[in-house]
């Protein structure tokens, strides 16, 4: 499988570039939207028709990271209708919080579907997994695994530090975490620190690091110039040898060559 950045700050969109958002592409095609954040849509323009999508899931409803759903819906609502032929498009959530769940449903457009979390979800060729995390709002963190391929992909959502995301981690190909903070800040209520991406990493022995919600501006003492760079270092001495990247729009990862 093959995973695309369309977003990748976190919290508000930053120099023409948007906030959480992610295209997974399966072996056999299917195109699973993960989060939809500001810019969702216009970047999504670039990789594929937002027509061609077959299924999309959230983590959590933040508005950076579902800033840009209603957007999708409206397009696929008033594209006309003599040039395609209208699907409903399966969205996923969690439904712990009513409200925000039933506002992925709009009718004869999309279909709001409230993931297992204590079990195993099968969207088109992926077996989706679920662990809450530590974040002010319900969010879970999905195991995605690809049944022919077996390449796993692990995206911890926003979360702060907890021991069990490790064990959750381990051994996938490529580890999507979500660092919004520098050395110095672990133990942060709602997200990790370049420090903690690193570490779990290593614990977990995945073949890639990959660092998103990526912070706006540098912490107090680091040069604004190339602070992102000093953010993947960070997380690189503590990695041990796994290598670490940065996400930015339309890099783009291949599971199976990692």
């Amino acid at each position: 499988m093959k995973l695309t950045t369309l977003g990748c700050w976190g919290g508000y969109p930053y120099k023409d570039a948007g906030t959480t958002s992610f295209l997974l592409t399966g072996q056999d095609g299917f195109q699973l939207l993960i989060d939809a954040g500001s810019r969702a849509l216009n970047e999504l323009e670039k990789e594929i028709s937002p027509l061609a999508l077959d299924a999309v899931i959230i983590s959590h409803y933040h508005p950076d990271h579902i800033a840009d759903l209603g957007v999708l819906r409206h397009y696929r609502q008033l594209y006309p209708k003599h040039l395609w032929t209208p699907k409903v498009l399966p969205t996923y959530g969690h439904n712990e919080d009513q409200e925000e769940f039933a506002k992925l449903h709009l009718d004869g457009v999309t279909e709001a579907r409230s993931y297992n979390v204590n079990g195993v979800e099968q969207i088109g060729p992926f077996d989706i997994t679920f662990i809450k995390t530590v974040h002010p709002v319900v969010c879970y963190a999905m195991r995605i695994v690809e049944r022919e391929t077996g390449q796993v992909l692990v995206f911890t959502g926003d979360t702060g530090y907890f021991e069990d995301l490790a064990d959750f981690t381990k051994e996938a190909d490529l580890f999507l975490a979500d660092v919004y903070f520098f050395e110095g800040t672990e133990n942060h209520f709602a997200h990790l620190s370049s420090k903690e991406a690193g570490l779990i990493a290593r614990e977990a022995k995945v073949k890639k690091l990959v660092l998103t919600h990526l912070p706006q501006f540098p912490a107090e003492g680091i040069q604004e110039a190339g602070y992102l760079e000093v953010l993947r270092q960070q997380a690189a001495s503590y990695s041990g040898a796994i290598p670490v990247d940065l996400a930015s729009p339309h890099r783009s990862w291949d599971l199976g060559a990692l």
